[in-house]
């Protein structure tokens, strides 16, 4: 199968890339590298492995033409980036995935890169047929752009938890990561609110699921799916201890409030009934981030999806 995936160089992206050139697909990535080529450096040498060099925003029908699917991860992601910078927000997760729509032929699948975030500050338990309440730019962004491809007949949206783990294309924003970086470079970790609730899945589930998507597009086609499982439904304060137990930091539960107001339980019934089921704990992730922050520190904060 001919894959198109773009962001394809970013935290989730080129691990999919790599997944997908191990099934023997031929794939290519769309990104604009503004936080380098590093990350892809490993699969040049792959003869089914392309690369188109273009910012999203600048889509043509050229772009896109001849895949049998497209993925699509390129976006701003996470709370603190698209407040950083609201304008490229919405003109990124919105109107660009607007216009990969109208570009997209009827016959070519499309499976994308949604979230769990816009699910709100409740507290309560929340499945696919729960209304939205985004609490952020980055919710409101990301399920404004949801609706826009969903509008695409041959579509799939993926609702990831908040994803951890490493990755070529580290990100160091997302909360298990941060949490576990500052415990080993800082010694400390600082909650604010730890009692509110996510719910999170490690990056080699993530990709599993996309892969599980693509294998069962027919089941799932036109559906919404949140990915990750019940069993890594945690408070701020579990990870927290979960980041000590492997580090032996300090933790502060600061009585400041957190400007990220999301609060809330996910229920993956929905995918795990058609056999999706995740392989990692929050453990296996906290372990093999120790390792890489023991010698490794970050150039940037941010990346995309």
């Amino acid at each position: 199968m001919k894959i198109l995936i773009t962001g394809g160089a970013g935290y989730k992206g080129v691990v999919l890339t790599r997944a997908l050139l191990e099934r023997g697909h031929a794939v290519t990535i769309l990104d604009n590298f503004m936080y380098g080529c590093e990350s892809i450096l490993h699969l040049i040498g792959n003869p089914q492995f392309t690369v188109i060099r273009e910012d999203i925003r600048n889509l043509e029908a050229s772009h896109i033409k001849g895949f049998d699917a497209v993925f699509h991860l390129a976006g701003i992601s996470g709370y603190p980036a698209c407040e950083a910078n609201p304008h490229s927000a919405k003109l990124i997760n919105v109107d660009a995935s607007r216009k990969l729509r109208d570009l997209l032929g009827k016959e070519q699948r499309l499976i994308y890169a949604s979230t769990t975030s816009f699910y709100g500050k409740s507290g309560a338990r929340c499945d696919e047929d729960t209304p939205v309440d985004p609490t952020s730019l980055y919710g409101i962004t990301k399920y404004q752009g949801e609706q826009e491809l969903l509008h695409h007949a041959n579509s799939i949206s993926l609702r990831f938890a908040t994803v951890f783990g490493v990755s070529p294309r580290m990100r160091n924003d997302l909360l298990v990561n941060d949490f576990t970086y500052k415990a080993v470079h800082e010694r400390c970790i600082v909650l604010f609110e730890s009692k509110t609730k996510r719910t999170f899945v490690h990056i080699q589930d993530a990709i599993a699921a996309y892969v599980f998507a693509l294998d069962h597009f027919d089941a799932m086609k036109g559906g919404i799916f949140n990915v990750g499982s019940e069993t890594l439904n945690f408070t701020k304060m579990e990870i927290a201890k979960a980041v000590k137990q492997e580090t032996n930091c300090n933790i502060i539960d600061s009585e400041m409030k957190d400007f990220d107001t999301r609060n809330f339980v996910i229920a993956f019934d929905k995918m795990a009934n058609l056999g999706y089921k995740p392989r990692y704990s929050l453990e296996d992730g906290v372990q093999e981030m120790v390792k890489l922050y023991r010698f490794y520190k970050p150039f940037m904060p941010y990346a995309t999806i």
